[in-house]
């Protein structure tokens, strides 16, 4: 009987990169999306195509409303960033930083995890190419793995979870490398902060312009479809 894994997923080029690896580790993945506020909602509907396209026979998107915390740029009345050199994206933390956003989101994948029988989950965080988000970092992946194993009910009879995050040493050309090795079709997936209404990508905030350089990096033709007069 194939094992169960629970994959957190937007839809993007990480997390489904992570869809795919996690197949070809010999996993079968419970695709876990949420609905939290977040202004670039379109991200939902291409999480729920992509995982149809990718056979995910379990897919299931949790609602939640962070625009009642705010303090994000995602998920509240404050401008996303645009055009911010590379150097400027490695220090700091931007203001699209949603707070605690990884933490909720791994402890919903730890609940799910139990109720499907898995003690395996995956995340598409990196810490190479990324906006320096805190809870990126391989050591809150280790810190949370070790309070799944203490705070569950599956952990205090004996199992034990184990978070994936396989991206999290590579760099964006490298994950796309990797994902176009699986058979990813990126032209699917989207990762802008500030699309149009159509969901055309802006091309400038730090998610766009890191995955336009991972493209360029990786040799490979970029298939994201932009907004009209956007840097693509």
């Amino acid at each position: 009987m194939t094992k169960r894994a629970v994959v957190l997923f937007s839809g993007g080029l990480d997390s489904t990169t992570c869809v795919a690896m996690a197949k070809a580790q010999g996993f079968e993945p419970v695709c876990l999306a949420v609905s939290y506020g977040q202004r670039h909602s379109v991200e939902l509907e291409r999480a729920r195509e992509v995982a149809r396209v990718m056979g995910v026979k379990d897919f299931r998107v949790v609602s939640i409303d962070l625009r009642q915390i705010g303090g994000s740029a995602l998920t509240a009345d404050i401008d996303v960033p645009k055009d911010r050199p590379a150097d400027e994206m490695s220090h700091g933390v931007p203001v699209t930083y949603v707070p605690a956003r990884n933490a909720l989101f791994l402890s919903l994948a730890l609940g799910l995890a139990e109720v499907v029988d898995a003690t395996d989950l995956y995340i598409g965080v990196n810490a190479v190419d990324y906006s320096g988000y805190p809870d990126c970092r391989p050591e809150f992946i280790r810190s949370f793995e070790a309070m799944a194993n203490l705070a569950t009910k599956a952990g205090a009879e004996g199992a034990r979870f184990t978070v994936h995050a396989p991206l999290s040493g590579m760099s964006k050309a490298d994950i796309i490398r990797e994902g176009t090795r699986l058979g990813v079709d990126y032209g699917m997936t989207h990762s802008c902060y500030d699309p149009d209404e159509q969901g055309g990508a802006c091309g400038r905030c730090d998610s766009c312009m890191l995955r336009k350089k991972g493209f360029e990096e990786a040799g490979v033709p970029d298939p994201t479809r932009y907004a009209a007069g956007a840097r693509g």
